[in-house]
């Protein structure tokens, strides 16, 4: 956690936790180091759903004055050196160097995120302007194809404006997710923060995912419904690939628990975008997966393991801090897959995840477990899985 300095003008990186059940308590604790350092310029909250998110948000509101409030339910929270569950986690930025402007768009799950995402997305053109720009956003991770999010913040924002962010998640129960803008209570919905800097900011971005095959072409897909590689069905060579067990070639839910550390990677130009495989159609032999692969696209079937992940994890801290221009971080967001803290549970391995090696004594880091992953840097894409990102701030 950042040292107070007790002086508003320094710009500085909090984060503030509990795992109290009850609202009152559980903001005042999370508050109480942010508050030393200064008032928020920005406060985003990650929340557990078995929390009273509708009456934390208020109160955080209410607490922040003149800041900007954002945030999301999670399926987990993280800070510097542990997995919470069932816990609040607020990351907050402040002193001089910095604007911030929020917003908000409501879409649902007939019509997707897109336009609710241009809408959030607007708030950057409300921003003072300094020496470097971002967008952040929170998104509902149950509400149509995540790629929508990026699309629709890339056409207000355009290609000079960085990406990051994650989508909102529920414990893995895939019922109902929430987003937070200014105490207010949202589903279906994104939320933006447009945040300006003067010193640099900086996204990394890691996975530890593997090819397995060779690359494949996606010769029909239709949004998140995958239908076939290099023309085969594309159930057929998942299956055969990895040499799937008689049980997960018959039973759903022997599927989905096979599914969860096998995904797929799409081939970008400078780098592989990873994707959730989310459920098989036995009868019309397709996948489908948490967001899309577009037909045409080149795609390889991955492996990994938990020494892979983990690897990745203690690198992406180090991979965004070296694009801040040698300047130090004063502190991190790291988002990372809910289905990668669901495979280091299982081994035992959750904790060691966040000992990050990389990041120095006394350095803020706060974050979430999420549906799906927000980093667009340049080139096409930006929506990933499985994977997780970071966010470094100077």
């Amino acid at each position: 956690m950042t040292t107070a300095t007790g002086q508003e003008s320094e710009r500085w990186v909090g984060v503030g936790t509990s795992n109290s059940q009850d609202p009152e308590q559980a903001v005042a604790e999370a508050l109480a180091p942010i508050l030393t350092l200064g008032q928020p310029r920005l406060a985003v909250l990650f929340c557990s759903p078995a929390l009273d998110l509708s009456r934390i948000s208020a109160l955080v509101h209410q607490a922040i004055g003149d800041g900007e409030v954002i945030g999301c339910s999670s399926a987990g929270e993280l800070i510097r050196d542990r997995a919470l569950s069932g816990g609040l986690v607020i990351w907050a930025l402040g002193g001089d160097g910095f604007s911030v402007t929020t917003g908000f768009g409501v879409g649902n799950p007939e019509e997707g995120l897109r336009n609710a995402a241009a809408e959030a997305a607007r708030c950057i053109e409300r921003v003072e302007r300094r020496q470097q720009t971002l967008l952040f956003l929170l998104a509902d991770g149950l509400c149509g194809d995540q790629m929508e999010v990026v699309r629709g913040a890339y056409e207000v924002c355009g290609a000079q404006v960085p990406l990051m962010g994650g989508c909102a998640s529920d414990d893995m129960a895939l019922q109902s997710t929430r987003q937070i803008h200014e105490g207010r209570l949202l589903t279906h919905a994104v939320v933006a923060a447009a945040i300006s800097s003067d010193a640099p900011m900086a996204i990394g971005i890691a996975h530890g995912w593997l090819p397995l095959s060779e690359p494949m072409l996606v010769t029909e897909s239709h949004g998140t419904t995958l239908v076939s590689l290099d023309d085969r069905p594309a159930l057929d060579v998942y299956l055969d690939t990895y040499d799937a067990p008689p049980e997960v070639r018959q039973n759903p839910d022997a599927f989905f628990g096979f599914a969860h550390t096998r995904p797929i990677g799409i081939a970008r130009r400078n780098r592989t975008e990873i994707r959730y495989v989310y459920s098989a159609d036995y009868k019309q032999r397709t996948l489908t997966v948490f967001a899309e692969v577009p037909q045409g696209a080149m795609a390889s079937l991955m492996q990994g393991s938990p020494g892979s992940v983990l690897e990745a994890t203690a690198e992406v801290c180090a991979l965004a801090e070296r694009s801040l221009d040698g300047q130090p971080a004063r502190g991190f967001m790291v988002l990372e897959c809910v289905a990668r803290k669901s495979l280091l549970d299982r081994e035992g391995l959750l904790n060691a995840s966040l000992r990050l090696p990389t990041v120095q004594e006394g350095i803020s880091v706060g974050g979430f477990y999420t549906y799906g992953e927000i980093a667009r840097t340049d080139g096409a894409g930006g929506l990933h899985n499985q994977t997780v990102v970071a966010l470094a701030v100077a």
